[in-house]
């Protein structure tokens, strides 16, 4: 039996688990045009997401924060998102199998997003909870990624080091989260980003299928 290279396993979530970008799109559209606003397409949204909702608000609209707009487009799509958060997101093939495989197997999990607390709360009750306990995201108090704030504070958690954890995301964030925080990442096929993209970004290590995932785990 071959060893364990680690013992827990960090995940993103927006991008690596779930596919929520056209929610996501959905309602930064809904708070543009009831501004009077263009809307973005999903292609602008597919690269603006990654950073927290506040900053997908800012680079959807135009002058961004300076917008004197801005905080009532960004009460308006919170205020949506929260109630069509669910409308189109799923999660990608194969995610439930391989939570329940590194379960069988006895790998912690952990979810850490920049996606706001209660989200993810809500999302991780929805979807994980029969396969992890801690998900952490953005709330006052913590930088979000790529600082390490909050995968530090997921490891704490679980009780792990973060030579013993590796960080599996999709997008540039994750992989500068993961160099920023000294840990191992794979980075996964099927996300908001290309290969290129992620390459560019210093990406080195990466699966096309979720239950690729299994094999890096191990010595």
């Amino acid at each position: 039996m071959k060893d364990k290279k680690y013992d827990a396993v960090i995940f993103d979530l927006d991008g690596t688990l779930l596919n929520t970008l056209e929610d996501l799109m959905d309602s930064v559209n809904f708070a543009l045009s009831g501004l009077g606003m263009k809307e973005r397409s999903y292609d602008e949204i597919r690269h603006f997401v990654g950073n927290g909702v506040q900053r997908l608000m800012e680079l959807s609209m135009p002058e961004g924060k300076a917008n004197p707009k801005f905080d009532e487009a960004f009460a308006m799509f919170k205020e949506h998102y929260l109630e069509h958060c669910n409308d189109k997101t799923d999660l990608y093939p194969e995610i439930l199998e391989l939570l329940a495989a590194l379960k069988r197997e006895g790998f912690q999990m952990a979810i850490v997003s920049n996606k706001y607390y209660e989200g993810v709360q809500a999302l991780k009750e929805q979807y994980f909870k029969e396969y992890l306990s801690v998900a952490i995201g953005e709330r006052e108090g913590i930088c979000k990624k790529p600082a390490p704030d909050t995968v530090i504070a997921a490891l704490k958690e679980l009780g792990i080091s973060k030579e013993r954890a590796v960080y599996v995301g999709d997008s540039e964030v994750d992989i500068a989260t993961a160099a920023n925080t000294g840990m191992d990442c794979i980075v996964v096929g099927w996300g908001f980003r290309t290969r290129e993209e992620q390459e560019e970004a210093g990406g080195k290590v990466f699966v096309e299928q979720p239950m690729e995932l299994i094999e890096l785990l191990y010595e």
